[in-house]
């Protein structure tokens, strides 16, 4: 694949921004089998210790034997279906990083949203490659830096890849702002590497 893509934030990590991982011709095809077969549920976090349902529906595949706590709540990985492993393979022809773990999220529109925060739960290998394919309504992505807040944003366009390696996590916090003017939903895919218990 191209290895002339370019770093989107200039330090302390890597943000790998691919704009078509997934052929145009297939992005319907793949939108409504996930939209439609993938296990979804609302999520329930804990926030300043009451649980909270979102609208944001998520659904969490793995490899055999990988769990998943995040927001205080954990998370089992179920089977692949044959649609993600096809997906995965796709995405892995990119990164060239094999992936045993994906966390889906449907954000229905741009009233749904995901504050500041980073990946590093202990369950992910330290500064491995983080894999976030979208498919489905373009959303931006902000990144900011922990010590001086300087921030970044990149338009996720429909059918693209970015990946997250290196200290990227320790050292950013990434977010996916409100939008009033998005109306349709959006899938997000982000293939992980987990630590196997």
């Amino acid at each position: 694949m191209n290895h002339n893509i370019p770093n989107i934030i200039n330090q302390d990590g890597v943000a790998l921004y691919y704009p078509q991982a997934i052929p145009a011709e297939h992005l319907s095809h793949y939108y409504a089998e996930l939209f439609n077969k993938i296990n979804w549920e609302q999520d329930r976090i804990m926030m300043f210790g009451k649980e909270i349902i979102t609208k944001r529906k998520v659904a969490f595949y793995s490899d055999p034997l990988i769990s998943y706590t995040y927001s205080g709540k954990l998370k089992i990985g179920l089977p692949w279906s044959p649609e993600l492993l096809i997906i995965k393979k796709m995405v892995e022809s990119f990164t060239k990083v094999n992936y045993n773990a994906c966390l889906l999220n449907l954000y229905h529109n741009g009233d749904e949203s995901m504050g500041w925060h980073s990946d590093d739960e202990k369950e992910i290998i330290a500064e491995s490659s983080i894999a976030s394919l979208s498919i489905g309504a373009e959303r931006k992505f902000s990144f900011k830096h922990k010590t001086t807040k300087e921030t970044t944003s990149v338009l996720l366009e429909n059918g693209s890849l970015l990946e997250m390696k290196g200290p990227i996590q320790q050292n950013w916090w990434h977010a996916l702002p409100k939008s009033k003017k998005i109306t349709e939903p959006r899938i997000n895919l982000t293939f992980r590497q987990m630590i196997i218990k």
